[in-house]
C-alpha cells in the first residue's frame, strides 16, 4: 500500500515530517516499510517550451529542437518523435542528475551540439508498471502551460514522500487513502476532513438508458450503480495522473482513472461499462455456469464455472465479480454510455476465483479480506462527482440499488477495570471514549462500561479484548511500562514417554519411513489370516457392542493385521516401495467377559516392501535402539511364530527384557492378504522401550590415538546367526572393540551346502595409547578361536 503524503494531507493536516509521520503510525499499529522520495536523484530538471522543430541535418532520424526554458534558448538534439512545436516538456539542462544514473553534459550529435535532453517519465524515475502506454516510449508532455525555468518536479507531483505500508489482512479499510488518514487522525489527534460529494447537475432518469439489475445469488451482498452519458474518453488532467502514478496505478484514460482513483481513495473497487455494448441493457449478478466462457479485459479465456459469481448481460458474462471485467464491455474510445458499478461480494468466493485462475488485482486484494459494503454508494457518488469536474461526461440521474445486507449493529462492551489489567496501565473513561470515537467507534459510558458501536469498516472487531486492543495501540504500547509479570508459572513440557515417542518418530522419518494411522478396531478375522494359533494370547480381544460392521467389531490386541492391510493395499496400487511405522495401542482385556478397562499397551509396528531385506529392518532397529541409549541388544532365532518366516524371524532382546519380534513375513500370511512379494515386518513392545531408553547424551572427548581395522571371514553353518558372531568378537575385545561392520554374507560355489561366509570389519582403538600389531592380532587370534570353538567356524582363504 503505497501512501503519498500530498494525497493524505486532503483528509488530515499534516504538521510533522515523513519521518514522524511513519514513526507514530508505527506505534499505533501500521507497518512501515519504507518511505521512498520521489524526486530523490533529480537535479536541474525544468519546465521548457518547444520553440522551433527541425529535422537534424546529418540523420534522418534525430531532430534539432529550440527549447525555451526562461531565461535562455537552448539547441536539443532528440530521437522523440511524439513531439510538436509548443509542446512543454521537462528538460534536463547541462549539469542535471537523473535517477537513472546519469549526469547530463553537452553532447555532440552529429555535428550538432545538444545543451541538455528532454526526459521521459522512465528517465525521471517512473516503472514502466504505472507510466501511461501511449508515453511509454516518447518524451513526455505537459497538458499545458506551466512557468518556463521552474522545477518540472514540481509540476509532476515529485516532489513529495510516499510512504509504503503492509496492511495485515485482517484491517483491509487500511488499503485506502482516507482509512489510513482516520488512522492518521486519530495517532496525531487531528481532525479528520471529510469530502464533499455533491453532484452539482443531473439530468434525464436512468431508467432511459438501463433496464435494471437483476441479483440472481445470495453472495453479491449489494450492487449499486449509476449510468454517465455524453462520455467523452480521454487522457485524465495531469494531477489525475500524476496522482494515480505516485500510488502505483497507470493511468489509462479519464473514465477509467477516476474509478481507481476513488478505489484507490475509499478502498471501494469500481468498475465501468460501456452500456451501449450491454445486451438488453441489464446487469444480471448470478453464478457462472460450468464450463461458460468469458474473455477478461488482459485478453485471455477463462472457463468458468458455478463456484464463480460473475457480471452478466442478457446472454453473456461481461466479468468476473470483485477481479477482473470482461473485454466485451470495457470503457474505449468510442465509449459514450457508461454504467457504473459498486458492488460488495463474498469474500470468500472472490478468494477461491482468484486463486483458482491465478488472477490477482487490486479489486480482488480487497474483496477478498472483505469490505464495507457501505461504501458501495459513496465511492459511486463520488466517481460521478469526480467526472462532472473534469469533463468527462454527465451524470444521468437517478441511481439503482440492490441491497441484500443483513445483520445488525454491533454493540460491545468495554470494561475500564479490565483494560487496566490487561494494558497495564489506567487510561482513564474520557481518553479511552476519545480514542474509540476517533478511530470511528460510536462510544458511551453506561452503568459502568463503555459501549461502542463497531462501525462496518472494522469486521475485525469482535470482542472486548479487541476494543482495549484499539485503546493501547492509540495510548502507545511503548508508552506502557514494563511491569513484572504476577501470578504463578508452571514449566509445562511432554512427558517422558511423548519425548521418547517423539524422537522414535524423527530417527525413524530419518531413515526414510512414513507414519501411518490405522484404526483400533479390527475384524475378528484377522486373527485367522494372522496363522495365530487358536491358544493365542492375541485371540481374547474384547468385541464391542454396537460396531459399526463386522470389519470394525473388535478392539485390537495386535498392529500386525493393521500394518499388512495398509502395505497390501499400497501393492494394490503399485506403488512400488512402501516404508511404514506406527506407534498405536493393543487393549487387551482382564478378564472375558469385559468387567474393567483393558490394559493398553503400546506398540511400535514397522513394516515395509520394495528393494529392502531382512538386514535393511535389522539395521532401522538397531539406530532406533542405539540413539535411545538401548544398549546390549540380543538377537534370538524365532521359528515357532506362525505369522513369520521360519527361520528369517528373530525375537529382539535388550538384558533379558524381550523387547519384540522382526523378520520376514510367513508366504502362507502374505497370500491372506493377497500379498505377491516378501513383507517385512516389526512388532515392537513400546512400553518396554520407554522403561529401557537413556536419552541423557553423555560426550566424550575425541579420540587422540589411532585406530586399527582388521578384516575376518569365516565360514560357519547356516543356522549360526550374526548377532552370535558379534557377541563373541564383543565379549573378546579386551574394551578394545570401537565398531564391528558387517560388510558381506555369502552362499555360492565357494563354501559348502548349508555353509556361509560372514565377513566382519572390526575396528580396534584405545583411549589410553596407540595399539600395537602384536595387542590387536592377539584379540583378533582369540576371537577366531573361540568361534572356533563355539560354533566350528573356519577362516576363509
Amino acid at each position: 500500500m503505497l501512501l503519498p503524503i500530498k494525497w493524505l494531507s486532503k483528509y488530515v493536516d499534516i504538521d510533522v515530517t515523513s519521518k514522524e509521520l511513519a514513526d507514530g503510525l508505527t506505534y499505533s499499529g501500521s507497518h512501515v516499510e519504507s518511505i521512498n522520495r520521489l524526486d530523490k536523484g533529480i537535479e536541474k530538471v525544468v519546465v521548457g517550451r518547444i520553440d522551433k522543430l527541425e529535422k537534424h541535418p546529418h540523420a534522418d532520424k534525430l531532430l534539432v529542437c529550440e527549447v525555451n526554458v526562461g531565461k535562455e534558448l537552448l539547441t536539443i538534439v532528440t530521437g522523440a518523435t511524439n513531439l510538436k512545436e509548443g509542446d512543454y516538456v521537462p528538460v534536463a539542462l547541462i549539469g542535471a542528475k537523473l535517477p537513472i544514473g546519469l549526469d547530463i553534459g553537452e553532447t555532440n550529435f552529429r555535428g550538432v551540439d545538444s545543451q541538455g535532453m528532454l526526459c521521459s517519465l522512465r528517465e525521471l524515475g517512473y516503472g514502466d508498471n504505472v507510466i501511461p502506454k501511449e508515453v511509454r516510449d516518447g518524451i513526455f508532455v505537459f497538458d499545458k502551460e506551466y512557468p518556463l525555468g521552474e522545477d518540472a518536479s514540481y509540476f509532476l507531483d515529485l516532489d513529495e514522500d510516499v510512504i509504503e505500508f503492509e496492511i495485515t489482512p485482517n484491517r483491509p479499510d487500511c488499503l485506502s487513502i482516507f482509512g489510513m488518514a482516520r488512522e492518521t487522525a486519530a495517532t496525531f489527534k487531528k481532525t479528520l476532513k471529510h469530502p464533499e460529494i455533491k453532484v452539482k447537475n443531473e439530468v434525464d432518469d436512468i431508467f432511459e438508458y438501463t433496464n435494471g439489475i437483476q441479483v440472481e445469488t445470495p453472495n453479491c451482498y449489494r450492487y449499486y450503480s449509476r449510468v454517465i452519458k455524453d462520455v467523452k474518453i480521454a487522457p485524465s488532467p495531469m494531477w489525475l495522473q500524476t496522482t494515480l502514478m505516485n500510488a502505483g496505478v497507470r493511468p489509462i484514460n479519464n473514465v477509467v482513472d477516476v474509478t481507481n482513483y476513488v478505489m484507490l481513495e475509499f478502498g471501494e473497487p469500481l468498475h465501468a461499462f460501456d452500456l451501449d455494448m450491454l445486451n438488453g441493457r441489464k446487469i444480471i449478478v448470478r453464478q457462472a455456469y460450468d464450463n461458460e466462457k468469458l474473455t477478461t479485459l488482459d485478453g485471455i479465456e477463462r472457463i468458468l464455472s458455478t463456484d464463480d459469481i460473475i457480471i452478466a448481460d442478457d446472454q453473456m458474462p461481461i466479468g468476473i465479480a470483485g477481479i477482473m471485467g470482461g473485454l466485451h464491455s470495457e470503457i474505449t474510445p468510442e465509449t459514450k454510455t457508461v454504467l457504473l458499478e459498486g458492488a460488495n461480494f463474498s469474500s470468500k468466493h472472490v478468494r477461491l476465483t482468484s486463486k483458482k485462475f491465478a488472477l490477482r488485482t487490486e479489486a480482488s486484494t480487497r474483496f477478498e479480506k472483505g469490505i464495507d459494503p457501505y461504501l458501495c454508494n459513496v465511492a459511486v457518488e463520488r466517481v460521478c462527482q469526480l467526472i462532472e469536474e473534469i469533463g468527462a461526461g454527465t451524470v444521468v440521474k437517478g441511481i439503482i440499488d440492490v441491497n441484500q445486507i443483513t445483520g445488525e449493529d454491533k454493540i460491545i462492551s468495554l470494561r475500564p477495570e479490565r483494560s487496566k489489567k490487561l494494558l497495564g496501565v489506567d487510561i482513564s473513561i474520557d481518553e479511552m471514549i476519545q480514542s474509540l470515537s476517533n478511530l470511528g467507534f460510536q462510544s458511551k459510558f453506561e452503568n459502568d462500561v463503555i459501549l461502542s458501536k463497531v462501525p462496518s469498516f472494522r469486521a475485525d472487531v469482535e470482542v472486548e479484548a479487541d476494543l482495549i486492543e484499539e485503546v493501547g495501540r492509540l495510548y502507545g504500547f511503548h508508552n506502557i511500562k514494563s511491569m513484572p509479570l504476577v501470578g504463578g508459572l508452571t514449566r509445562g513440557e511432554r512427558p517422558y514417554n511423548k519425548q521418547v515417542e517423539l524422537k522414535v518418530k524423527n530417527i525413524l522419518q530419518g531413515l526414510g519411513y512414513n507414519e501411518v494411522m490405522t484404526y483400533s478396531f479390527i475384524s475378528p478375522k484377522a486373527y485367522d489370516k494372522l496363522n495365530l494359533k487358536e491358544d493365542a494370547v492375541e485371540r481374547k480381544y474384547i468385541r464391542l457392542i454396537n460396531p459399526l460392521g463386522e470389519d470394525y467389531s473388535t478392539m485390537r490386541t495386535t498392529l500386525m493385521s493393521n500394518m499388512l492391510e495398509l502395505l497390501s493395499r499400497n501393492e494394490k496400487k503399485g506403488v512400488e516401495e512402501v516404508l511404514a511405522y506406527e506407534i498405536g495401542y493393543t487393549f487387551m482385556p482382564k478378564s472375558l467377559p469385559v468387567t474393567e478397562l483393558p490394559d493398553e499397551k503400546q506398540v511400535l509396528s514397522v513394516g515395509f516392501y520394495g528393494n529392502k531385506d531382512f538386514y535393511f529392518m535389522k539395521e532401522s532397529l538397531e539406530v532406533v535402539l542405539a540413539r535411545l541409549g538401548i544398549k546390549n541388544i540380543e538377537y534370538i532365532r524365532e521359528e515357532n511364530n506362525p505369522s513369520f518366516h521360519p527361520g528369517r524371524t528373530a525375537i529382539l532382546m535388550v538384558d533379558g527384557i524381550r523387547i519384540g519380534v522382526f523378520g520376514e513375513v510367513h508366504p502362507d500370511v502374505c497370500e491372506n492378504y493377497n500379498i505377491k512379494g516378501k513383507i517385512y515386518l516389526a512388532h515392537m513392545d513400546f512400553d518396554n522401550i520407554v522403561k529401557l531408553t537413556n536419552i541423557e547424551v553423555k560426550y566424550k572427548p575425541l579420540p587422540k590415538y589411532p585406530a586399527i581395522t582388521r578384516d575376518i571371514a569365516l565360514v560357519v553353518d547356516e543356522n549360526v546367526m550374526v548377532g552370535e558372531l558379534e557377541k563373541i568378537i564383543k565379549d573378546n575385545g579386551n574394551g578394545l572393540v570401537e565398531r564391528i561392520i558387517l560388510f558381506d554374507i555369502y552362499r555360492g560355489n565357494q563354501v559348502e551346502e548349508n555353509k556361509k561366509s560372514v565377513a566382519f570389519s572390526i575396528v580396534y582403538r584405545s583411549y589410553e595409547g596407540t595399539l600395537t600389531d602384536d595387542v590387536v592380532n592377539n584379540i583378533q587370534n582369540a576371537i577366531i578361536k573361540e568361534m572356533e570353538s563355539q560354533f566350528m567356524a573356519k577362516l576363509r582363504s
